[in-house]
């Protein structure tokens, strides 16, 4: 069978794709500062050439790779919305989304990382929250779009800011501590938040 050919756009994505892959396994596994190129080069089966020439810098590819994490959450929140559904599924399904959210972590340690890695560099600290912005901004419009639909007791901003520092504060404990923090505690914190906050309505199972 011949394999289909890919054109010149197709094989440059590819390629990007195989390094974005190889870093995050290879900063996730060692960190960012001792994750090498070499090293992210190696796993991909790739040259520093062809690294070089889909991203500036390591720096450069830690923000692509937060992006691509940041694009599949938005995948998410987008399907909450879809479709003609009444108040009660809305909220239903922003529950069930957020709650689960924490089991997602595959790229926790990297929000980590660009974390540290801001508090000490101060070049990749403006680019990093000019990212964090964006990404705020974002999740407001999204807060907006559902409170139309649904209502909400807060103005957006106020929750964006909190769902997004909730649920990063869970998955760190979650990740770190899960003999502690367990996913039915993790579930049990963001869904009673929830409950209160953004839906201001009981407890669930209350």
């Amino acid at each position: 069978m011949n394999r289909e050919r890919l054109t010149r756009e197709q094989a440059r994505e590819q390629t990007r794709q195989r390094l974005l892959d190889a870093s995050q396994l290879i900063f996730t596994k060692k960190g960012f500062a001792a994750g090498s190129v070499e090293e992210i080069v190696l796993a991909a089966g790739y040259t520093r050439g062809a690294f070089y020439s889909n991203f500036r810098s390591k720096q450069a590819l830690l923000i692509e790779l937060l992006k691509r994490d940041h694009l599949a959450m938005q995948a998410g929140l987008h399907g909450i919305m879809q479709g003609q559904v009444t108040r009660e599924d809305l909220e239903d399904r922003a529950l069930l989304f957020y709650s689960h959210l924490y089991r997602d972590n595959k790229n926790f340690l990297l929000w980590v990382e660009a974390q540290l890695l801001a508090s000490r560099d101060t070049h990749f600290r403006v680019i990093f929250n000019a990212f964090l912005h964006e990404k705020l901004e974002q999740m407001t419009v999204y807060i907006r779009e559902f409170s139309v639909r649904a209502g909400t007791p807060l103005p957006a901003e106020t929750l964006a800011l909190g769902l997004m520092a909730l649920c990063n504060g869970v998955r760190f404990f979650y990740s770190i501590n899960p003999q502690h923090v367990t996913g039915e505690l993790a579930e049990s914190v963001l869904a009673h938040f929830f409950s209160r906050v953004v839906f201001g309505r009981g407890i669930p199972g209350h």
